[in-house]
């Protein structure tokens, strides 16, 4: 492809890169923030039933009269005594537990605000019936992450990159401040979910304006600068949770900064691939020259012109003349094959990486710890998943960390709930290899699509990737019918994936295919080139005879 090589002769990794990729990858320094809030805005404190308004406390003895007890001694969650209990207390709860009448919190609950003086949970009373509504709230932000997935990905390839981001900064700048104010849990949800769809948006239109800027040898260290920035943004989800405990004013600290993300994202500059390929020669002539200027190439961009770059680019004109749609998906065979394969990846990596990460509570240690535990872990996880992709390949590295997730996850499902070390060890082990595949599967599904349907296929991609995340909170629910149940499924799950990974081809150190043509000829000339070498024997063995 030409196009690789007018990057390198405007400047290759200049000082626009380094500048728009340092601007574009900020944002998602929040939006990690974003996905993992329910950990700390939903947080459930210890809480118990509070006292009838008759009830003399003094006299009756609180809360040992009023609060029965369960199977390990300690109050219950959402009952209590009908009428206050005399005589000795019970420890284990059995005896008192058994003769007495009980009846749920008809009149609210006492929370231990001590850890979290505010959440959602504690303000709107989301316990015992009313649990439900606190998964609710995260459902509905992971729905609206999938709708925009599609919506803003369609958008993307159709308005442009750049264009989409500005949208989506400033959607989320002000659902997230309104859903800081909401009056009612309703409201708060349908605020979520707003900043959920902004969120896809940021992400794929981050990643996508980066990888097409940057020349090909360079996109595996652009993959994993991103994904070290998300993981970044979890550790400092974490200091900011600790500095500020109350719910609204956390949520307003990680909104409030993508109002200055909306403002300068105004002065980046659009993908000159994307112009390329809607057929808009003059902007692409434009955009090129202007980067030239700031890489200090003027030269190069002086020599460029509409005729140069029309010659150069001939091969992507003449065989990219119509923009595919997102039905062509399913349509066109070889990206049928590329679609089904990558959502069962990008489906499978989501599903078991947020049936991990957002049970932080389940630990039964600070969830600030291990909030910054699980951030942490992505660092050396990605580091290695980078020195797999960029020197061994893609697919290995798909395939082995989602296969590593998978065993991790599995022997988690049979160690002992008494072995806390061991089973965090492992939960943190098998979320950095989910971490390492979300950062190869963003820059796989990147270089298979093709420039003219490469947005719909991420935001498809990142589609699947939502339905796992949604479904991942109802299989956690399987624990109620065998506590290793949820381990098993997110672990046999992840283990499959893998597998697929076998069905894909390697994309290392190859140049972006613009077009479906594009793609079709870099499969048939692999399978030209192994059909040549086959040939080469038998032509020589036939001119023996002849001679």
């Amino acid at each position: 492809m030409a196009f690789n090589d007018l990057l390198k002769r405007l400047g290759g990794v200049g000082r626009f890169q380094q500048i728009q990729v340092t601007l574009v990858v900020l944002p998602l320094l929040m939006t990690a923030s974003h996905n993992m809030l329910q950990n700390f805005v939903a947080a459930i404190p210890t809480h118990h039933c509070r006292p009838p308004a008759h009830a003399n406390l003094s006299q009756d003895g609180w809360p040992e009269a009023w609060l029965p007890r369960d199977g390990q001694g300690q109050p219950e969650s959402c009952l209590r005594f009908t009428t206050p209990q005399q005589g000795p207390p019970f420890p284990n709860g059995t005896e008192a537990n058994s003769t007495a009448a009980t009846e749920p919190c008809t009149d609210g609950w006492i929370y231990d605000n001590s850890s979290f003086p505010s959440t959602i949970v504690t303000e709107w009373d989301l316990v015992c019936s009313y649990r439900a509504l606190r998964q609710l709230a995260q459902s509905l932000y992971m729905a609206g992450v999938l709708l925009g997935a599609m919506v803003f990905g369609y958008l993307a390839d159709r308005l442009g990159r750049r264009k989409v981001l500005i949208l989506t900064c400033l959607q989320i700048a002000v659902a997230g401040t309104c859903a800081a104010v909401a009056p009612n849990f309703y409201i708060f949800c349908a605020f979520r979910f707003l900043s959920g769809m902004s969120v896809a948006g940021i992400t794929l239109n981050s990643v996508t304006l980066n990888m097409e800027w940057m020349p090909i040898h360079t996109r595996a260290y652009m993959s994993t600068v991103t994904g070290y920035v998300y993981s970044l943004g979890q550790i400092v989800l974490a200091g900011l949770a600790y500095a500020v405990p109350h719910w609204r004013h956390l949520q307003l600290l990680v909104s409030v900064p993508f109002f200055a993300f909306f403002i300068y994202c105004c002065f980046i500059i659009e993908s000159a691939r994307w112009y390329f390929s809607s057929g808009r020669l003059d902007l692409t002539l434009k955009v090129l020259k202007r980067v030239a200027w700031i890489n200090g190439k003027r030269d190069e961009g002086a020599k460029l012109s509409l005729e140069v770059l029309q010659a150069s680019l001939q091969k992507e004109q003449t065989t990219g003349k119509g923009r595919a749609s997102a039905m062509e998906l399913l349509r066109c065979p070889a990206l049928r094959r590329l679609f089904l394969c990558l959502s069962v990846l990008w489906f499978a990596t989501s599903f078991a990486y947020y049936g991990v990460a957002l049970d932080l509570q389940g630990f039964g240690v600070s969830i600030y710890l291990i909030q910054i535990i699980f951030g942490a872990v992505d660092l050396p996880a990605k580091l290695v998943g980078f020195l797999i992709t960029n020197f061994v390949g893609r697919r290995p590295a798909q395939m082995a960390s989602l296969l590593l997730a998978g065993i991790c996850i599995l022997i988690n499902g049979v160690v002992p709930k008494a072995q806390t070390t061991v089973r965090t060890s492992l939960a943190v082990l098998g979320k950095g290899c989910l971490a390492a595949s979300f950062n190869s599967i963003l820059l796989y599904t990147g270089e298979l699509y093709p420039t003219v349907i490469r947005q719909t296929g991420l935001g498809m991609g990142s589609t699947m990737a939502r339905v796992g995340s949604i479904i991942s909170p109802l299989v956690s629910m399987t624990a109620e019918i065998h506590p290793s149940m949820p381990f098993f499924i997110f672990g046999i799950v992840a283990m499959a994936a893998s597998v697929v990974t076998l069905l894909l081809p390697e994309t290392l150190g190859r140049p972006l295919p613009d077009t479906v043509q594009d793609m079709e000829n870099r499969r048939g000339g692999k399978l030209q080139e192994e059909q040549q070498k086959q040939m080469v024997p038998l032509q020589s063995s036939a001119q023996r005879r002849i001679n």
